[in-house]
């Protein structure tokens, strides 16, 4: 039992670092896509590289998504 919630502990703070990447992959979509896109990008990577797999990758991925959203939507804003 000891082994298991010593590798839940690990994989917990691995958790943290990918949700709030997820969470600033939305906030990207409305406010400073560059910053929180690239900020949720390299969160996403560290929840990945410790351990948190695939999910990490995924919120990296949401981030740069994220971003690109964001920025259309900015420009077709300021530009309509």
């Amino acid at each position: 039992m000891a082994h298991t919630h010593a590798t839940t502990g690990q994989h917990s703070g691995a958790r943290i670092y990918t949700i709030v990447a997820f969470v600033f992959a939305f906030i990207a979509i409305f406010f400073l896509p560059p910053l929180f896109g690239l900020v949720g990008l390299v969160l996403g990577i560290v929840g990945a590289l410790r351990g948190d797999k695939p999910l990490g990758w995924y919120a990296a991925a949401a981030s740069v998504v994220g971003a690109v959203i964001g920025l259309i939507i900015g420009y077709a804003l300021l530009h309509h």
